[in-house]
């Protein structure tokens, strides 16, 4: 039965075999994750899920779409953010500081038709965009001195790299959006000991001014207190003579008689001696 059917309608079978393969070849699937540029005879002639920035997933474009079979093909290109991955090397620093760089930058593919003109793949992009990424690191860290790496002023660096490498990477279809260092090391040896030796020095030079500085500032406020103090007693002897003199007495008759100040020492005093007129009611022999 089914040899007869074949035989009967053959050239049908064959006609709804190749129709269904040529609507199979003209669907284009394009999930999320990537767009597409469609090519007409080698030409870009349109983009299937373009990279649209603040575009929510479900909006992008992605699906199926439909292409001419055998005349238009399809570069798929990655919409994610990607990576390029800096290759470690020696950076001179503005004080003449030979550094270990390691570093990165996250780009995504924002312009897929002048990236597939320019680069043809994102692998080729990346490797466009490594010797780049070298060179801006060594032209950026080469204005800064090795200690600026380890201030806040290192994400101003980095974000100046970033627009350097930006503006570089933009013909090829790419927007940099972020560049970091994973490391900055100074090599192992003299130069490392001298850098740690140069950093102690600088710590040690700003303990010292601190502390003179916290010593004049010990000084004047010892000082403005001392000049309060003998204002208070001297308006307290202006006004009361006779309990200022009893006051210092007493002061005086603690410091000299407190058995802890005279170990071992004796004082011998006459009654009438006018040391003790405090005992006496104040008044004088």
């Amino acid at each position: 039965m089914l040899l007869e059917f074949w035989h009967d309608n053959k050239i049908a079978v064959v006609a709804a075999a190749a129709l269904t393969l040529l609507l199979l070849s003209s669907v284009v699937e394009v999930p999320e994750t990537e767009q597409a540029v469609v090519m007409n005879l080698g030409a870009p002639v349109r983009v299937i899920n373009r990279f649209q920035p603040h575009t929510d997933f479900g909006d992008t474009g992605a699906g199926l779409s439909l292409r001419l079979p055998f005349i238009e093909t399809v570069v798929r290109i990655d919409r994610r953010v990607l990576t390029v991955e800096m290759d470690r090397s020696q950076v001179t620093s503005l004080d003449q500081q030979r550094l270990e760089v390691d570093a990165f930058a996250r780009f995504r593919i924002i312009d897929p038709v002048r990236m597939v003109r320019t680069a043809g793949t994102t692998q080729q992009v990346e490797n466009q965009l490594q010797p780049i990424l070298n060179s801006v690191m060594r032209q950026e860290l080469g204005t800064h001195t090795f200690q600026a790496l380890l201030t806040p002023e290192r994400s101003a660096m980095m974000a100046q790299a970033r627009l350097m490498l930006d503006k570089e990477s933009r013909q090829y279809g790419a927007q940099i959006i972020d560049v970091r260092i994973k490391a900055a090391d100074l090599p192992d040896g003299a130069p490392l000991d001298s850098a740690f030796d140069s950093m102690r020095a600088a710590r040690d030079q700003a303990a010292t001014t601190i502390r003179a500085q916290g010593l004049k500032d010990a000084q004047v406020i010892i000082g403005q207190a001392q000049a309060r103090a003998a204002k208070i007693s001297a308006d307290a002897f202006g006004k009361d003579p006779q309990f200022y003199d009893f006051y210092r007495a007493m002061k005086s008759y603690e410091a000299t008689f407190n058995p802890a100040n005279h170990t071992g020492t004796t004082i011998v005093l006459s009654p009438d001696n006018d040391y003790l007129r405090q005992f006496r009611g104040g008044k004088p022999k």
